[in-house]
């Protein structure tokens, strides 16, 4: 399950409202504080946030202490009873996963208000597949391309003051870094609809369908014990700018950059989503973004 957020063109600080500003001081406060690596290598910087990698275990936690604020107590998921003792969104795929942090370094304090989790292949042959095997059918997805390393990206999460552009360029700019440094050749995951009623959400769906079809070397179903009812073919989007509207910033990023979406859906009851297949060869992404997001872009603006 992910909480998602698009690619951007950058935010001033300056142009932010007063509430804004209000509002991110009170997410500072309430953000899980860490003994931060002081030397961590730094992915990208925009003013007083900055993007890396988790360095030590007790970051890990932090992380997942901002996944269960904006999992469970925002967005109203179903935490087990270990989950609801520790207030920490964790499993057994935390230990083998690389943890990609945006850090806000304001006022002298240095807070993590953004989360993505990474897991490569290889670590997820080692612990017997991916966290999306379970809702996605991905076994079949990588063994038709043997020769081509993968990547998992999932429990993406932002502090709501921070869901803007500036906090997903950051995401993005250590994303791929990543894929750079790791010669990722196509990365994929699920991105969530809020809700569990697919007919609900019929129009966003039918406009991922419309807008993004996988070809058949890229087409992923659905695990067949969880698949939800599909629109069918010739349903109409009849307001594309609303159906638009509807779907998360996350969502609209991966079409920006030429993800293949995936036709079917699965809804997730503890998380209260409905899920769709994100599917992004690398050779997929547009050359600007890659200019925007390489190692020759400014990115470490102040």
């Amino acid at each position: 399950m992910t909480i998602h957020v698009s690619v951007p063109r950058g935010l001033k600080v300056k142009g932010l409202k007063v509430r804004d500003r209000h509002a991110r001081a009170l997410a500072r406060r309430r953000a899980p504080v860490a003994p931060l690596d002081p030397a961590a290598p730094v992915l990208g910087r925009i003013g007083t946030l900055e993007v890396r990698l988790a360095r030590h275990a007790g970051e890990i936690r932090a992380a997942q202490k901002l996944r269960y604020e904006v999992f469970y107590e925002e967005m109203r998921a179903q935490p087990s009873l270990d989950q609801r003792l520790l207030r920490r969104d964790k499993d057994g795929f935390d230990r083998i996963c690389d943890h990609l942090l945006v850090i806000d370094r304001a006022d002298g304090t240095s807070r993590i208000v953004g989360t993505y989790r990474l897991l490569p292949q290889e670590r997820a042959a080692l612990a017997g597949g991916f966290y999306t095997a379970g809702e996605f059918e991905i076994d079949g997805l990588v063994a038709r391309h043997p020769g081509k390393r993968f990547l998992e990206l999932g429990r993406s999460c932002v502090l709501k003051a921070y869901r803007g552009k500036r906090t997903v360029e950051l995401l993005w700019q250590g994303i791929w870094s990543y894929v750079v440094a790791n010669r990722i050749d196509v990365l994929f995951g699920c991105a969530s609809l809020s809700g569990t009623d697919p007919a609900a959400l019929a129009e966003p769906l039918a406009l991922l369908r419309d807008q993004a079809p996988p070809p058949a070397e890229w087409s992923v179903g659905a695990v067949a014990a969880r698949r939800a009812p599909r629109a069918p073919a010739s349903s109409p989007v009849h307001d594309a700018r609303r159906a638009l509207g509807a779907l998360p910033p996350l969502l609209k990023g991966y079409l920006r950059l030429g993800g293949y979406i995936g036709l079917d859906a699965v809804v997730d009851h503890q998380f209260n989503t409905t899920d769709v297949l994100v599917v992004l060869p690398r050779e997929r992404i547009s050359q600007r973004y890659v200019a925007h997001y390489g190692a020759g872009a400014d990115r470490f603006a102040a």
